[in-house]
């Protein structure tokens, strides 16, 4: 009797908690569900990007050759490290203010917070500018080795004004979470600094390459702005004072910003002058080259993360639990997400090389795989990194951020030393591990994370798909190894579709998406199947536990 009374209390609690499993594996599902529909708006205006990316980097790179590509690349470098120093991380700290001060729907806060994150934007382009004609002479020394290119570093402080005027535009839109308009500003502001800047070089060669990155900037403010004036929000009158305190607020969280900003940038800055001291200038070409390419399809997640993914966890910041739902929830995504892209970048590297640069590029192969290893870490590493920004721990970041720089130019000047332009990449992958090995105590501490089991097994599955992969190319005969690499990206493939019918309902998946898979053959209609199934089982009533359970 005992026994069936037990039994009876245990029916019916396990009927109490049915709703809730339910209501948990819905809520879950939904926020895969804007998880990759962000993903799929940010990677498709990425893809078109990429379209846009391949026309550019193509010409440029046949009008300049290695040489000249490696100049852009330091020239680049100049404007984002000045950028970096002078935006005082107003950019991302204006995402944090302007996402707190929408969610908590005051307008007449988020009015406020938008007229200062503007007026402040501007304020730190001027100084920015100043910045780069005060110290002109000095970069031209440190970088080139002589004073000739001053009057190039003078003009590229305009660069440096128009984007970050631009970056203070465009956090508004990011904080607000207009996702599609971020995503359509990316788009058109590139089209139109390729169709500017490609005349440009076209008609001047070298000494065009200032000017066009000065055309590219200005195309991007006129963008945003354009897209910023679709946000009806009232100016509110301000004295000074507010001004100044409500930039204060921004500036107090921005300075962590700013030192990550100037680390991150100082040490891709170090990085080309290393190997244009010790290698030559044809060897920042191949890096820059490899580096472009190993950033173009995992930067598409890394976007997303930053457009979308950061606004909503710093909404829920102080709920440690929903905080580490959301960022083990992303890290799944985006790994599915990256890793069949980088086994297709591994295995295709030559001729992506050639198609995107030309013959003289291929000295960049090795260096764009090890590059490739770098950023898969990166995906797994950078939204537990948003924990440490989403609680606004000055001191975490700006100590993890510090450290890894140290490191990481550590290793540049030791990797580049004993193994040339490959030591570059090497470095580059060397100092992610460092950065995953730093950031998961401090995040454990700050939240309590840990990673769920998914995305344990996912790593498990994919970390060693990809080594094996990379590791082909260095012990097998070439044709064997892109053998080896196509069944990885198949693989890899039909793993990450059936996780992802899995993981999403399948209206959730974007439309493009739905039509693709009709066409994927049995595999996904018998996945497709039992994902019906279990959505109808599930509004039945199904305790069936939540998809992803944390440790």
């Amino acid at each position: 009797m005992q026994s069936a009374s037990l039994n009876n209390q245990l029916d019916e609690s396990s009927a109490e908690l049915r709703p809730q499993l339910v209501t948990t594996v819905a809520v879950r599902k939904q926020t895969y569900g804007q998880i990759l529909k962000s993903s799929a708006v940010i990677g498709g205006s990425s893809v078109l990007n990429i379209g846009i990316g391949i026309v550019r980097t193509k010409a440029m790179a046949i009008l300049l050759g290695p040489a000249g590509f490696g100049l852009a690349g330091l020239y680049t470098s100049i404007v984002t490290l000045t950028q970096s120093v002078a935006g005082m991380g107003i950019n991302s700290s204006g995402v944090r203010e302007i996402a707190e001060a929408a969610g908590s729907d005051d307008q007449q806060r988020i009015a406020r917070t938008v007229a200062v994150l503007r007026r402040t934007s501007i304020i730190l382009g001027v100084m920015g500018a100043a910045l780069l004609l005060i110290f002109s002479q000095p970069v031209s020394k440190v970088t080139f080795g002589n004073t000739q290119r001053t009057g190039t570093v003078c003009l590229l402080s305009l660069a440096v004004f128009f984007q970050l005027v631009s970056a203070g535009q465009g956090a508004l839109i990011q904080g607000m979470r207009r996702i599609r308009d971020l995503a359509k500003m990316n788009v058109i502001g590139a089209l139109s600094g390729a169709v500017i800047s490609i005349p440009v070089v076209y008609f001047f060669r070298e000494q065009g390459i200032a000017f066009a990155l000065v055309c590219v900037a200005a195309m991007t403010i006129i963008t945003s702005w354009f897209y910023v004036r679709k946000i009806q929000i009232t100016t509110p009158a301000m004295t000074m004072a507010q001004v100044g305190q409500g930039a204060a607020s921004l500036l107090k969280l921005g300075v962590a910003f700013m030192v990550s900003g100037f680390v991150v940038t100082g040490v891709a800055y170090v990085v080309r002058v290393i190997l244009l001291h010790r290698v030559g200038i044809a060897a920042t070409g191949w890096y820059q080259s490899a580096w472009t390419l190993g950033g173009l399809y995992v930067g598409f997640i890394l976007q997303a993360m930053g457009a979308d993914f950061y606004p909503r966890l710093s909404a829920v910041a102080n709920d440690n639990a929903e905080c580490n739902r959301l960022v083990n929830e992303q890290a799944l995504v985006g790994l599915l997400l990256a890793g069949p892209g980088v086994i297709a970048t591994l295995t295709f590297a030559p001729l992506v090389i050639a198609l995107f640069y030309s013959a003289k590029f291929g000295a960049a192969v090795p260096v764009l795989r090890w590059i490739c290893l770098g950023a898969t870490l990166q995906v797994i590493t950078w939204p537990m990194g948003f924990i440490i920004l989403a609680k606004a721990r000055q001191d975490f970041f700006l100590f993890s951020e510090v450290v890894w720089a140290a490191v990481a130019m550590g290793l540049a000047w030791t990797c580049v030393g004993l193994f040339g332009l490959n030591g570059a990449g090497i470095a580059f992958f060397g100092s992610y591990i460092f950065h995953w090995i730093l950031t998961y105590p401090l995040v454990r501490h700050l939240s309590g994370f840990r990673w769920s089991a998914e995305n344990t097994r996912t790593g498990l599955l994919y970390l060693p798909l990809i080594a094996i992969v990379f590791g082909s190319f260095y012990l097998l005969p070439f044709a064997v190894a892109v053998g080896v690499g196509i069944a990885g990206l198949l693989s890899s493939c039909a793993y990450s579709l059936r996780i992802f019918l899995r993981l999403v309902e399948l209206e959730e998946v974007p439309p493009a998406a739905r039509r693709v898979m009709r066409y994927l053959g049995p595999l996904l209609r018998i996945e497709a199947r039992m994902h019906a199934a279990g959505s109808t089982v599930h509004g039945q009533g199904s305790s069936a536990s939540p998809v992803v359970e944390p440790h």
